[in-house]
């Protein structure tokens, strides 16, 4: 096939050799459980210390606010209808955005069904949540706010310490997606005020089917999984010790290696949009210019409809999306595009390449080379833009 390129490190990233060695053991060697009493079950719950220790320090929180998960989407789901349920006795208002993953959109859905209030806050073009519209929607029956640290389709990093400040003040959890964020942007939930935190390990070079829920000291929340006394009691089962150990490995490489990380892939990055926009015309980049995550990069090019493109992309051996993954069977056009002001028609024709530690300048020359020629390719073959070379008011 020639060149191959992987850009949709957005969806998942490879896990790093070291973190598999540190791993391997795990599922040979140290197989105790670790709720046994006997020595193989210390040998694996010392393990299992470990990883929470790392993680814990990864974000500045305490061991014991550490719970793991099965990844990101149980996470959102925990943190929002466990402090929901729990705290309904205060009120039954809950605040999020129009452009969350869809972990936390569907979970305020379920809870809307339920008796739940929730608020969607709009968001501006760039898809960035308005802090003052975010405290005009308050009342004294909000009981969370949820709003994602960086958007996972363009990136777009909000006003996370702004927004806690306000949560702490008025007395209001504050729960963040951080599944994008964590090992892209430093995170100290202290600092933030951040009472929930959600990660997964797949997003930053570790095993896939595990994550983490960061929940703070004193926060009142109902246990997610019944049926044992696993990580103290509030999400039972055996834990998955392999994929923990992967995990804090994962997290604390991503914490040591993340200036260097940002500053190669925000080169890469803005190199490609450069090129991209100045050598396509009728193209947009979607998100916010600069308040966006290091690797991501999101484009609509109008005239084209997006699966053809990604097809089009695979077929010269590179690899992107035109959103979620979690998405990527459905054939409507994306709620965040949507959300930031697109039309149905340009919000098709999208376009999300996330960069990683595995990308080259070369990939990024590739990629500049292939997808101008198939944009132009699939135009030739499209009676819209015969009809409509004028382009349009959103490019």
């Amino acid at each position: 096939m020639g060149q191959k390129v992987y850009m949709d490190h957005a969806a998942t990233t490879y896990t790093k050799p070291e973190v598999l060695e540190e791993m391997l053991p795990y599922f040979t060697e140290v197989f105790g459980n670790p709720s046994s009493v006997h020595g193989f079950g210390r040998q694996a719950r010392r393990a299992l210390d470990h990883a929470r220790e790392r993680t814990a320090k990864a974000l500045n929180a305490q061991p014991s606010e550490i719970f793991f998960t099965a990844g990101g989407s149980e996470s959102d789901n925990w943190a929002i209808k466990g402090t929901a349920l729990a705290n309904r006795d205060k009120g039954n208002h809950i605040i999020t955005t129009s452009i969350e993953h869809h972990a936390v959109f569907d979970t305020c859905k379920f809870l809307e069904k339920n008796g739940f209030e929730v608020t969607y806050l709009p968001v501006d073009e760039y898809g960035m949540v308005s802090v003052e519209k975010l405290k005009e929607a308050i009342t004294d029956r909000t009981i969370l706010i949820s709003v994602m640290f960086a958007n996972n389709e363009i990136g777009t990093i909000q006003p996370i310490e702004e927004i806690g400040r306000i949560a702490r003040e008025r007395k209001i959890y504050f729960h963040t997606d951080a599944v994008q964020a964590v090992g892209n942007i430093p995170i100290d939930v202290e600092k933030l005020n951040i009472d929930m935190l959600s990660l997964s390990a797949h997003k930053f070079y570790g095993p896939k089917g595990v994550g983490a829920l960061y929940i703070k000291r004193g926060v009142k929340i109902l246990p997610y999984i019944h049926g044992g006394a696993q990580e103290r009691n509030r999400r039972a089962g055996t834990e998955n010790l392999p994929g923990i150990v992967g995990l804090g490995k994962a997290i604390e490489l991503a914490v040591e290696n993340m200036a260097a990380h940002n500053e190669r892939l925000t080169a890469m990055r803005d190199r490609l949009i450069r090129e991209i926009l100045s050598r396509v015309e009728y193209s947009r980049l979607n998100g916010h210019p600069t308040k966006r995550l290091p690797g991501n990069v999101n484009f609509s090019f109008e005239f084209i409809e997006g699966e053809a493109l990604l097809l089009s992309l695979d077929l010269k051996g590179i690899a992107g999306s035109s959103g979620s993954a979690c998405t990527s069977g459905s054939l409507d056009p994306s709620h965040v595009l949507l959300a930031i002001g697109l039309p149905h028609e340009i919000a098709h024709g999208s376009l999300r390449l996330t960069l990683g530690d595995g990308n080259t300048d070369d990939d990024v020359d590739y990629v500049i080379e292939v997808l101008p020629e198939i944009v132009a390719r699939l135009r030739e073959m499209s009676p819209l833009f015969a009809q409509n070379k004028g382009g349009s008011e959103f490019v």
